[in-house]
């Protein structure tokens, strides 16, 4: 049927176009403010709902808006919003680094006192509940033409078996020619290693005891004191620690690295913490070994965490040195290792191996650490998997473990080239990992080249896909409004609302316990298509509607009574007044996610037993399949309309 306007709007077309008329030259600012009007009115329709699903812009008090470079839904039904410094370097000089908390359901906000600089962290959901945030920025990075002081790293040694040495933040170093480097941070360098040697002489007799020393290490960023090229270096020397006497000068010296004028990248910091969500605050635990940015966290199938890439204390991005962390000992043990670019999307998959999509998020060259593939953690191995078209343009891809993870089946959207290149790749494919030799097979293209593209799992095994740009971070106005779903099933998309507000580096979207996508940030270079206004972080949220809570928001399928917990047999049983209607049932993973990477988020198919006004559900027991933590239970009618979620916690 064709529309037909309200007389109120009728009457604002007339007087527009009137208007219009009489101004001759002001015709098409006219219309399109008149097409602006009637798509306003076009998408209130309740019809237009129930097809597309809507937007909403969530009401924020401006004492809470904050730069949203992460996001993680916790088992409380609150969001936790990480800013840290928030891409602001005014912020990071200051010290001043934001956590704000949201509640949905009430739309509450809480600012959470942060002790770090978690900008560009990792993190992760742990088995109790907690969420591990670790890394976050000691340094911002300086551009090509912005160094003045040369810099490097400074191997600090330390030869005393006896103590260790901490040299704190303005230490100096001193070459033999009177060149002098200064720490930017502190460091401790631990005690000298040593080792006992019992020799025999020919007659089998014991020698004295040997004694080896060998000297620890540890690694430090530093300035040349004076400006200029006379301080650059690229060969290695020994610089004695101004202010060092005696034996102690002796025993602790430094070696430099490369020392240059070159672009200084950011820099990591090994600072790791829980996250409690009923204390709703931080919780230090013992620092990783490797200072991290811009860094991956992965839950294995035994609840413990796996950091891996980041760029570290120097600025340099990790040549492998995984680590592993154990949330009943609160410590850090070294992990396999394997080189990754920043950010790498892991998946857990069966039999507790990791699988890299080949998303990736910025740092990193472009020939090493981009093919996607199966890594075995237990013996170190790397099975590339084949098949992926446009492997050039992984990076700012989304990645996602198709529902049901049962499938074992991953997606991955859009991305673009390596850096700031100008490329993006309306590129999807999917991989079945189930099958004896795994490949990617191309599918259904996106409706044009996208970069960041955010991708939610939804409770009816859908894939919700909203924003991005065509360009990087948004350049020459290139964010896209526009939203889809995939249908795994069918591998195709279907389209859905356009969202009002652009998103693309920075930006984060997540699943709702009330079955609702909230979506978060975007950071753009530049806030016009020419390129010469500088761009502003977007501060305000959205939340999208789908559309089925529109079509059957009244009778929604409801859980009511029942545990938290499983019981013996792996079950848990709800009540319910009309068993009848629950169709299907998932166990969801809250997400926690960053620059389009959201490794922690599946959706597990449960098995269904109705029994008078109760409902009871079959967890699969695989910690491969079923990570141990808190996830939502969400069911379904025959129509895919969602329950709101029942936390359940599996250990």
């Amino acid at each position: 049927m064709a529309y037909q306007p309200s007389q109120k709007t009728k009457k604002t077309v007339l007087g527009i176009g009137g208007i219009a008329v009489l101004a001759g030259l002001n015709a098409p600012a006219a219309l399109d403010f008149v097409s602006a009007q009637y798509h306003e009115y076009k998408i209130a329709q309740p019809a237009y709902k129930a097809k597309y699903g809507s937007w909403d812009q969530v009401a924020i008090p401006e004492e809470y808006r904050t730069n949203a470079i992460h996001a993680a839904l916790l088992h409380t039904g609150k969001v936790l919003i990480v800013a840290g410094s928030g891409n602001e370097q005014r912020k990071f000089d200051k010290g001043e680094f934001d956590t704000v908390l949201w509640d949905p359901e009430k739309n509450t906000f809480k600012k959470v006192p942060t002790p770090e600089d978690f900008f560009c962290a990792g993190h992760a959901q742990l088995p109790d509940g907690r969420l591990l945030v670790a890394g976050g920025t000691a340094r911002y990075e300086l551009l090509d033409g912005e160094v003045t002081r040369a810099g490097g790293g400074m191997r600090v040694k330390n030869e005393s078996p006896d103590k260790a040495v901490f040299l704190k933040k303005g230490t100096r170093f001193r070459s033999p020619s009177g060149v002098e480097y200064v720490t930017r941070f502190d460091v401790t360098v631990p005690k000298a290693k040593r080792t006992f040697k019992v020799t025999y002489n020919s007659r089998g007799v014991m020698q004295p005891w040997q004694t080896k020393v060998t000297a620890s290490e540890a690694r430090v960023f530093v300035e040349a004191v004076k400006k200029g090229k006379r301080s650059v270096t690229d060969k290695q020397a020994q610089y004695a620690v101004v202010g060092l006497k005696g034996r102690a000068a002796d025993n602790v010296y430094g070696l430099s690295e490369k020392i240059t004028l070159d672009k200084q990248d950011f820099q990591g910091i090994r600072a790791a913490y829980e996250f409690d969500p009923k204390a709703e605050k931080y919780v230090p635990v013992d620092p990783m070994d490797k200072a991290r940015w811009y860094p991956t966290l992965v839950g294995l199938d035994d609840g413990r965490v796996l950091a891996v890439s980041g760029l570290d204390d120097v600025g340099m991005i990790d040549p492998g040195d995984n680590e592993i962390y154990d949330p009943e000992t609160k410590k850090w043990s070294p992990g396999p290792k394997r080189y990754f670019p920043t950010y790498p999307a892991l998946f857990l998959t069966k039999g507790g191996k990791l699988f890299y999509s080949a998303s990736n998020a910025g740092y990193g060259p472009a020939d090493q650490g981009r093919a996607p593939g199966l890594w075995d953690l237990e013996t170190n191995t790397f099975r590339k998997v084949p098949g992926l078209e446009d492997v050039d343009q992984t990076e700012t891809s989304a990645s996602v473990l198709l529902p049901p993870a049962q499938d074992q089946k991953v997606m991955i959207l859009g991305g673009g080239g390596v850096g700031e290149s100008r490329k993006s790749t309306p590129r999807t494919a999917v991989v079945d990992l189930k099958k004896d030799n795994p490949a990617f097979e191309t599918g259904p293209d996106l409706p044009q080249g996208t970069r960041y593209l955010n991708s939610v799992i939804m409770p009816d095994d859908t894939v919700f896909t909203s924003n991005g740009s065509k360009d990087y971070r948004g350049r020459s106005a290139s964010n896209i409004l526009r939203a889809q779903f995939y249908d795994p099933k069918a591998n195709a998309f279907r389209e859905a609302a356009a969202p009002k507000v652009g998103r693309n580096y920075h930006s984060e979207a997540l699943l709702l316990p009330d079955g609702r996508i909230a979506t978060f940030g975007s950071d753009p270079l530049f806030d016009d298509q020419q390129n010469t206004k500088l761009g502003h972080f977007e501060q305000r949220m959205e939340v999208f509607t789908p559309p089925a809570l529109h079509k059957n928001a009244r009778s929604r399928p409801v859980l009511k009574e029942g545990p938290s917990t499983l019981d013996d047999d792996h079950r848990i049983t709800f009540r319910t007044d009309h068993p009848e209607r629950v169709a299907a049932a998932r166990l969801m993973r809250p997400s926690a996610v960053t620059h389009t990477t959201d490794v922690e988020q599946r959706s597990i198919e449960l098995d269904i037993t109705r029994k008078g006004g109760s409902v009871t559900f079959d967890v699969p027991r695989d910690p491969a399949l079923v990570p141990p933590g808190w996830y939502m239970l969400f069911v379904t009618d025959a129509e895919g309309t969602p329950s709101k979620a029942k936390w359940v916690h599996v250990r």
